[in-house]
């Protein structure tokens, strides 16, 4: 299963995430849970940090990724596409029963 858990400040603004695991409906390279998240990861990312041009830490490791704004930039619209990636992947995880959890937490 893939686990997806979004940071939130005390205001409620999301300032990132941490996604990990793999969601086993298909062998490595087929699976379209997996395609579907890693896409919209990568996406967001990348519209953060070279679109719009916030910084970011960015960590990422086999079958993991974690993804920090930096504190000056977490009120800009970044958080808004942090928002915008988890409601996508509580769509995926609707389509892909078992494949995906998603959760948010307050730090």
């Amino acid at each position: 299963m893939i686990s997806a858990v979004f940071y939130r400040a005390s205001d409620g603004s999301y300032t990132g995430f941490k996604i990990s695991g793999h969601a086993g409906l298909a062998d490595k390279g087929f699976d379209v849970a997996c395609a579907s998240v890693s896409s919209a990861v990568m996406l967001t990312a990348n519209t953060i940090t070279d679109v719009y041009g916030l910084e970011a830490d960015i960590s990422v490791n086999e079958n993991k990724i974690i993804f920090m704004l930096a504190k000056d930039d977490a009120d800009k619209n970044g958080g808004r596409l942090l928002q915008g990636l988890k409601l996508h992947l509580e769509q995926i995880g609707k389509e892909f029963e078992r494949a995906i959890n998603v959760t948010a937490v307050f730090i």
